[in-house]
């Protein structure tokens, strides 16, 4: 927490929400709570845990923590498994390390939080512990499961024993919505939520086939919000499905556009990746923030689709050998020991996706190390320019509209 005790949360989120009321924002009523309308985004790895996802839910919003290769932010779990390379039974131990760091960030979560709120936590559909981490997460009593890069068509099934859980698919276009929502009605189940992803503004893994695709205008808001709401509507499912609208966000005024185009609430990431109470090391925020908008590149990412990042002496260098590197493509032993994702262009030998380890260029990210890390990304402005300002001063600004001392107009 930043400027305020914890002792003082509450009272700081009731005045948040009357902000939020008076600038002509609606709440979200959601879980049997009435939520700010923002939804701080899962990053991965380690960026959104549960520091900063317990700050986000403490002030009344939605807090998420990003489920993938946790244990990095506990020593003693790290101590154990950091150097398995010959180990047969590596795979499992460093899967039992995550599922265990899983467990603490939600507790973490939970206690910064103080029963305000709502605690997330995202796991990618292309994983290869994506359905662990999901039974994991629901058995430690999580309040939503939101699942993106890919399609979570099995989501129901996994949380059939937890109905009391918000079920929440990332998607980026009306089709998408269409085949979920039909799929899970044949299961017994609608979405609790749809966070619809706008992939030329998002960061991270992009929901779109190919970087050509990014500037289709069927994943434009103004047409995706319309259209699933007339499906929904046609579906006899009308006003029972919150839109989550995520990418390019940084004021209430884009909040505004948005609830008035039919979205319920609003995603951010990057704007929480630089706050104080974010999980990761001093250096990725300021990386993130101090990045000009020519830094910011799209390029085909290691799970076959378009990421977007900051140019980083690393990213320059993989960008430059890429085409060396897919020629000389084949399959190879894991190098990280336990197969983050259940598809690997390196792992794999596929020729087609990104030739370099997801999890080892996020790790050095997460740890500020410039020269070797993958730092993503959302396209859009900050709120505070290249400021590192806190989760409390963020929500002020996006609910309130208020500056913080000192920062001109034009800086937001």
């Amino acid at each position: 927490m930043d400027n305020f005790s914890l002792a003082d949360a509450a009272a700081v989120a009731a005045r948040l929400h009357a902000l939020c009321g008076d600038s002509g924002l609606r709440p979200w009523e959601f879980m049997g709570k009435s939520l700010l309308p923002v939804v701080q985004g899962g990053m991965g790895v380690g960026v959104s845990a549960g520091g900063l996802a317990g700050a986000v839910a403490a002030l009344g919003a939605v807090g998420t923590i990003s489920s993938v290769d946790l244990r990095r932010h506990h020593p003693d779990l790290m101590a154990l498994t950091g150097n398995l390379e010959k180990e047969p039974d590596a795979r499992e131990r460093i899967d039992a390390a995550n599922l265990e760091a899983l467990a603490r960030e939600i507790a973490r979560a939970r206690e910064l939080s103080g029963g305000r709120g709502l605690i997330a936590v995202n796991i990618m559909r292309a994983v290869s512990a994506y359905e662990a981490y999901a039974r994991h997460a629901l058995a430690c009593g999580v309040d939503a499961i939101v699942v993106g890069a890919g399609l979570p068509l099995d989501l129901p099934e996994i949380a059939r024993d937890f109905p009391k859980a918000a079920l929440i698919p990332i998607l980026s276009d009306a089709r998408g919505v269409q085949l979920i929502v039909r799929k899970w009605e044949k299961k017994g189940r609608l979405p609790d939520a749809i966070v619809i992803e706008h992939p030329r503004l998002a960061g991270g893994h992009l929901g779109a086939a190919k970087v050509e695709d990014l500037n289709d205008r069927r994943f434009d808001f103004d047409v995706v919000l319309p259209a699933v709401l007339e499906f929904f509507r046609s579906a006899g499912i009308e006003g029972r499905i919150p839109l989550i609208a995520a990418g390019g966000i940084s004021s209430g005024d884009d909040i505004r556009r948005l609830q008035a185009l039919g979205a319920t609430a609003v995603q951010l990431g990057t704007a929480f990746a630089v706050t104080k109470e974010c999980d990761a090391h001093p250096e990725f925020k300021r990386i993130l923030a101090e990045a000009k908008p020519e830094d910011v590149v799209e390029f085909i990412s290691v799970a076959g689709l378009p990421a977007r990042a900051v140019r980083t002496p690393w990213l320059d260098k993989y960008l430059r050998m890429e085409p060396r590197l897919k020629s000389n493509a084949h399959v190879k032993p894991c190098t990280m020991r336990f197969d983050c994702l259940a598809h690997c262009g390196l792992r794999d030998g596929n020729a087609n996706w990104g030739q370099f380890c997801i999890d080892k260029m996020l790790g050095h990210a997460l740890a500020g190390q410039t020269g070797l890390g993958l730092f993503f990304r959302g396209a859009g402005r900050l709120p505070f320019g290249t400021q590192i300002r806190s989760v409390y001063e963020l929500m002020q600004w996006l609910v309130g509209g208020i500056l913080p001392a000192g920062l001109l107009e034009n800086h937001a």
